[in-house]
């Protein structure tokens, strides 16, 4: 059984963080399997600002970019298509590891201009294999807060495995009832919010009932 913190919470009333949780859901006998915080894994990257954007003098496929971190702004060398002024992604500072790339960023000179860092696409920080551009953010998303929160991905998962004698919890609410039960926060009122239908239902419904079951 997978599931987010976010979505535990949305059944069991909690203050408790994810490494008490999953301490109590083993101790009460439902073995944590893996423990994957996404914020933790992104905590080096930010959101930037691209400020200022200008080819590059001896490279027709690159740009020279300003990119304002909130706390500096610092000259980037990008091969992104899709890299303009006024534009927020995702940046990498000096220093920082780049799954994707599988490489610790360090200053370099790009075609003899200094670069200080990078500005990531989806490949580069294994989202996804999308690489033909770098990641556009909202305009919304404040620059220097934590990248893995713009993205989305600041929701710590846990997978439980699950003994064939506990079906009960092979839904979240099952697990929020134990995790209550074990005293580490209370359980919400189960309330099944109803669905809007947005379009007609493609499936015909016909009943025919013969005479005497119609009269019945």
């Amino acid at each position: 059984m997978k599931f987010t913190l976010s979505w535990l919470k949305e059944h069991l009333d909690t203050k408790a963080k994810v490494d008490e949780i999953a301490e109590t859901l083993s101790r009460i006998g439902l073995e944590v399997e893996q423990l994957f915080d996404p914020a933790t894994a992104l905590a080096s990257f930010r959101v930037a600002e691209v400020v200022k954007c200008e080819k590059h003098p001896n490279a027709d496929k690159l740009s020279v970019c300003e990119v304002d971190t909130d706390t500096e702004r610092l000259q980037v060398v990008c091969g992104a298509p899709n890299a303009r002024a006024g534009m927020k992604g995702v940046f990498a500072p000096v220093g920082s590891y780049v799954p994707g790339c599988g490489m610790t960023l360090t200053k370099a000179k790009i075609r003899g201009v200094e670069s200080n860092g990078m500005l990531l696409s989806e490949r580069e920080l294994l989202l996804s294999d999308e690489h033909t551009g770098i990641i556009e953010l909202d305009a919304s998303a404040k620059v220097g807060s934590p990248a893995a929160k713009a993205l989305g991905l600041d929701d710590a998962v846990i997978e439980v495995a699950i003994t064939p004698n506990r079906p009960d919890c092979l839904g979240v609410r099952g697990i929020a009832r134990d995790l209550a039960a074990a005293g580490l926060g209370s359980l919400k009122r189960d309330a099944v919010k109803p669905v809007k239908g947005s379009f007609p239902n493609p499936i015909p419904i016909k009943l025919e009932f013969d005479a005497g079951s119609a009269d019945a």
